[in-house]
């Protein structure tokens, strides 16, 4: 038997209907902030992943699903949704046409890890990204928005907040940082050696217990920044104060990617484990002119779908729609006919095969329904059908024009 590949899911039944009513719900919020939909493709050039996300980052040094095509071209599924939509904005020259672009997105990501709870191969996530706008304001904006989705779902959160810098004051705080590496170096982990070289403001992010306890002592950005740095990044928690928005500060928040710069927020549950990511986001205002576009600020989130659906409160659903089924052959064309046109104002399930009454409600409770109508010899002889009300537990006989 053929099965699906390792870290790859289908999503069926109860599942289905936790991420559809996720995806509408999110959706729904972003349109009332304003943003537009998008859709990019699954398959990029690899490329794009390489200048975006860094070589330095495990995503692009360990986990792309990457393969040269039958054109000859160096491709991978997407590991995540940002890149794509910068790639969009220039190649539809949007940063050249200036203004305001907000969009949102959702759809599967592909990265080659171990697969854990809430943690595919192949896993879904729900994003935003904003063009255009420097003002904190618009990063307030985008953590409120997570805030709006998560609340929405009924699901609990803490909100961690840091800043990152920019160019002024990165370079001095990274010379500061590499020489604490130094020394401690001995005695931290192969893969804190080697970002030392290549981005050594991500050993900070490193989840080795040893490393955490050394880096304790490391320098804190949040310490050394410039003063417009510090200046919007005291603005943001002004911001959030006020609209009752509570956070905490972690120094060592430093985001998984190398686009990132002045804001990086991250949203957590102790739901799924210890202190787990939900979503997380900040400001990137350098990617677009990295990837060949006119410099502009921009900012945006994800949220990790798979790692929400067992912490989504679903709300109590009532019975739908119609169940329409027949107890006999004769009168089986007619139940197909009705279900037909119901479908034109309404939910309308049919049962292809005759059975008795009560089995027919029992398909009704099945489906949710709220009506179950069966048709029978006498009914098609008198051009009626018996209709149950199945939350009213009422009964009723109408005839056929009627209903």
């Amino acid at each position: 038997m053929v099965k699906s590949l390792r870290g790859m899911n289908d999503i069926l039944s109860e599942d289905y209907e936790r991420f559809t009513y996720f995806i509408n719900l999110a959706t729904e919020i972003a349109q009332k902030y304003g943003f537009h939909f998008i859709e990019t493709p699954l398959l990029e050039e690899t490329a794009l992943f390489k200048r975006s996300v860094g070589e330095s980052s495990d995503i692009v040094g360990k986990e792309m699903y990457q393969f040269i095509d039958k054109g000859e071209n160096d491709v991978c599924l997407r590991p995540e949704g940002t890149a794509g939509v910068v790639r969009a904005f220039i190649q539809k020259k949007l940063d050249k046409a200036g203004g305001i672009h907000r969009f949102f997105y959702h759809g599967p990501m592909f990265r080659y890890e171990r697969p854990q709870k809430g943690r595919l191969r192949e896993f879904h996530q729900f994003g935003v990204e904003s063009f255009g706008v420097g003002s904190v304001y618009e990063d307030a904006t985008m953590i409120m928005m997570v805030a709006d989705i998560l609340s929405a779902c009924g699901i609990g959160y803490k909100l961690q907040l840091n800043s990152l810098g920019d160019q002024n004051c990165m370079p001095t705080y990274r010379d500061n940082l590499v020489s604490f590496i130094e020394s401690v170096e001995a005695d931290i982990c192969p893969d804190c050696q080697r970002r030392k070289a290549t981005n050594p403001i991500r050993v900070l992010d490193c989840k080795n217990e040893k490393c955490q306890s050394l880096y304790t002592k490391a320098p804190k950005l949040i310490n050394a920044l410039c003063p417009e740095c510090e200046s919007d990044f005291t603005k943001l928690k002004k911001i959030l104060t006020d609209n009752n928005i509570a956070f905490e500060i972690d120094t060592n928040l430093v985001r998984g990617l190398d686009y990132y710069s002045k804001t990086a927020f991250e949203f957590v549950s102790d739901d799924i484990g210890s202190q787990s990511a939900i979503a997380g986001g900040g400001r990137y205002d350098r990617l677009v002119e990295f990837l060949d576009g006119r410099a502009t600020p921009a900012v945006g989130f994800a949220m990790g779908i798979e790692r929400l659906m067992e912490l989504i409160v679903m709300p109590e659903t009532s019975r739908e729609g119609y169940y329409i089924g027949a107890m006999d052959e004769e009168a089986l064309d007619l139940a197909v006919s009705l279900t037909h046109q119901k479908r034109k104002s309404a939910k309308a399930t049919c049962e292809f095969k005759t059975k008795n009454l009560k089995n027919h409600l029992k398909g009704a409770d099945k489906v949710n329904a709220k009506f179950c109508c069966v048709i029978g010899s006498n009914e098609l002889k008198d051009g009626t059908i018996w209709v149950k009300n199945l939350e009213a537990k009422s009964e009723k006989v109408i005839a056929l024009k009627d209903f």
